[in-house]
């Protein structure tokens, strides 16, 4: 079951990455942000794009390394639970106006977060 849990995980991470690297600009549309510059487009390759492809090669060591399995796996689930906190005091700050994309993002994050924290 954890290699299920890991490698879904690994999955949603490789193709945020992916998507990010490829095209950044479509990956933040859904938040109303425009990339205007060749500077912005790049922050989110980094960020999004070799960020996630980053963590899902960590997951992918981990699927296949017992000794290193508990360490990447809990390290993305807090991660993730972080990512899903920085949602919730944002939203105490500033209320979404819809539920997509944030409160969407928000589920997943915890969902994974949760799932990879039982899955060790």
């Amino acid at each position: 079951m954890s290699q299920v849990v890991i490698g879904v995980v690994m999955v949603f991470f490789a193709g945020m990455g992916i998507y990010g690297l490829i095209s950044p600009a479509s990956l933040v549309a859904p938040f109303g942000t425009a990339l205007l510059s060749a500077d912005a487009r790049n922050e989110v390759r980094a960020v999004y794009g070799g960020f996630g492809l980053a963590v899902a090669a960590a997951l992918a060591v981990a699927m296949h390394d017992v000794r290193l399995r508990v360490g990447v796996t809990t390290t993305v689930a807090l991660a993730l639970a972080g990512m899903a906190a920085g949602r919730i005091i944002s939203m105490i700050v500033e209320r979404p106006s819809r539920f997509y994309p944030t409160v969407l993002y928000l589920i997943v994050e915890a969902a994974l977060a949760a799932a990879l924290s039982a899955a060790h």
